[in-house]
């Protein structure tokens, strides 16, 4: 009797593994894309346009990997079941390896690139990186392309089922995402379906648990490295850039960026921590920077109201913006898209923020 229920056992465990994960496929076609604009904030920014996309079109979205210095694959940061309570959605390696070698196998696949008139035709795909190792790491390559015109705009889209529709066209493979940067405001709020995944929230709670003991923390992001200063050079005195909507909001034509809002200085930083500190009576801060945390100006400057500064230098930033998220009150910087998307998390969660430059 033990030999038959062990039999039973992996009978049905060779099922489950073979039959019932294998997805069936959407004849209302798919979109993909590389995530090669920027970084892991930008990327951000244009997964969930991207994710409104699909879903205006009713195709399913393959989950691309997140592009670092290779493919991570979608599942390594986020949950994917939490997307599927607003749309279709695959995980790229699954699409690949179950969907792709019979409906969109070598020899048929097509990449698609925007054409603008009076432009030549020209769809590198795959030339340079990220562009290149992202399609590699994914196992594609094209055998033809496909010229559009078509922006990606809901008033746009049955143009784009009248013109290529899944039948002929089963799926879109975007050179870059069919999104905008920054994200759109009516995008925003999909931020409510992105949610790490037990990795990512195990090492930023274990961190969290160690170090603050229960205890309500302040979370700030400080950018600071030397790009950013390039950045800021170019931005200070313009009504928009990057992703100043946040801030100043979409249809901003009275307020400029200042330096402190971009590159806010010692004295900014220290003046706004404080105010914050007074105001919430917190005793820990946490902070978040690619360069420069300002532990010891912090703590000096903090000393008679007794705070303590932490900087976890992670091996992902990503755990980060997972303590981030998590913090009882941040400040965070008007362009950046890193800060953007604690911004974003804190705000379908209904917890408070600030901005450097912005009382």
């Amino acid at each position: 009797m033990n030999n038959f229920f062990k039999i039973f056992y992996i009978f049905v465990n060779f099922i489950i593994v073979n039959f019932a994960s294998n997805p069936e496929w959407d004849p209302s076609g798919y979109i993909i894309y590389c995530p090669c604009m920027g970084r892991f904030g930008n990327q951000a920014d244009h997964f969930l346009g991207s994710l409104g996309f699909a879903k205006s079109l009713n195709r399913t979205l393959i989950l691309p990997p997140w592009r670092t210095y290779k493919n991570v694959p979608f599942d390594d940061f986020f949950q994917v079941k939490p997307l599927r309570e607003y749309h279709k959605v695959i995980l790229a390696e699954d699409f690949m390896a179950s969907l792709a070698p019979e409906y969109w196998p070598p020899g048929e696949r097509s990449g698609w690139c925007v054409h603008l008139p009076g432009r030549p035709k020209e769809c590198t795909m795959k030339e340079g990186n990220p562009f290149g190792p992202f399609w590699d790491g994914l196992n594609v390559d094209f055998d033809s392309y496909v010229y559009f015109d078509i922006f990606f705009s809901s008033q746009n889209i049955p143009q784009w089922q009248e013109r290529f529709p899944p039948e002929k066209f089963p799926v879109y493979a975007f050179k870059g995402a069919p999104a905008h940067f920054p994200v759109e405001p009516r995008y925003v709020q999909l931020h409510k379906y992105l949610r790490w995944s037990d990795k990512i929230m195990d090492e930023a709670q274990t961190y969290i648990d160690k170090n603050f003991k229960d205890k309500k923390f302040i979370g700030i992001h400080l950018r600071n490295a030397m790009d950013w200063e390039n950045v800021c050079s170019s931005a200070v005195g313009e009504l928009t850039y990057m992703s100043s909507p946040q801030c100043l909001g979409y249809h901003n034509n009275k307020k400029n960026i200042t330096q402190n809002m971009c590159l806010p200085d010692e004295s900014e930083v220290l003046r706004l921590l404080k105010n914050v500190v007074l105001k919430t009576k917190t005793k820990v801060l946490f902070v978040a920077t690619d360069r420069y945390p300002m532990i010891k100006q912090i703590e000096d400057y903090l000393k008679p109201q007794k705070v303590s500064a932490f900087h976890m230098d992670p091996w992902l930033p990503q755990v980060d913006l997972a303590i981030l998220g998590k913090s009882d009150y941040f400040i965070g910087n008007c362009l950046s898209s890193f800060s953007a998307f604690v911004i974003r998390e804190r705000m379908v969660n209904k917890k408070q923020s600030y901005f450097w430059g912005i009382d």
